[in-house]
């Protein structure tokens, strides 16, 4: 395979991940290209000259969205001694970051359920509706607590 066609293999991969985030997360397309980038990218910390110039993107759009995959913790700013330039790459936990936070919000969830299950009383419809939005979430909140994710 010609470094052209890995390229483009690479890219299409990239904009899989993008469709993804978007599809899934709601997130910018410009954002999961960032986080496919990253993850797939060889060597694993890149400037943000680099990363906007393989996925298209403007500076500032570049920026603002890893200020965002900073502050969340998905991607880490990394400085070289001797070097003005910051890198970024993926943080080693980032999935795992990423699967806590759904769980911790399921859990949010299933509190509001259980409120809801107070407040119909017991019986009915919307009483049944509200214990299986409750059931599945404290089924996948039991799978998580026997297999805790592990690197």
């Amino acid at each position: 395979m010609s470094t052209e066609e890995q390229r483009d293999r690479l890219l299409r991969w990239v904009e899989r991940v993008a469709a993804f985030c978007v599809e899934e997360w709601g997130l910018p397309p410009i954002t999961g290209r960032i986080l496919g980038w990253l993850m797939i990218c060889d060597p694993a910390e890149q400037s943000a000259g680099q990363i906007a110039d393989v996925i298209q993107a403007s500076r500032a759009s570049l920026t603002s969205n890893m200020r965002f995959l900073t502050a969340i913790g998905l991607v880490k700013k990394v400085r070289r001694p001797g070097d003005r330039v910051s890198y970024y790459r993926i943080e080693d936990d980032a999935w795992q970051k990423v699967i806590q936070r759904k769980l911790e919000s399921l859990s949010a969830f299933g509190e509001i359920a259980d409120e809801g299950l107070d407040i119909a009383g017991g019986e009915g419809h919307r009483t049944e509706r509200i214990k299986a939005a409750h059931d599945s979430l404290t089924w996948l909140q039991n799978l998580a607590a026997r297999h805790p994710l592990h690197r």
